[in-house]
């Protein structure tokens, strides 16, 4: 039997864009967390699930790394 697999949803986009930003710049989860003003286990819980990640949260890493929007939102 096949594993169910969760549609690709607009917030794991922008979450593992973000997660792919914090990798190549060797960002450490602590200091992204402090960049979105969140706790690390806020990170580990957007992991799970993205649809948590509020456009507020999504502001505050913009204006820190510099990315626009349609970084984030390209595949």
């Amino acid at each position: 039997m096949k594993a169910k697999t969760k549609p690709y949803t607009f917030y794991m986009v922008i979450w593992s864009n973000i997660r792919r930003y914090q990798y190549l710049n060797s960002l450490s989860d602590e200091a992204l967390a402090e960049t979105m003003k969140l706790t690390t286990r806020t990170l580990y819980n957007y992991d799970h699930d993205p649809s948590m990640l509020t456009l507020k949260r999504v502001q505050l890493f913009i204006e820190h790394s510099g990315l626009d929007i349609e970084a984030l939102i390209s595949a």
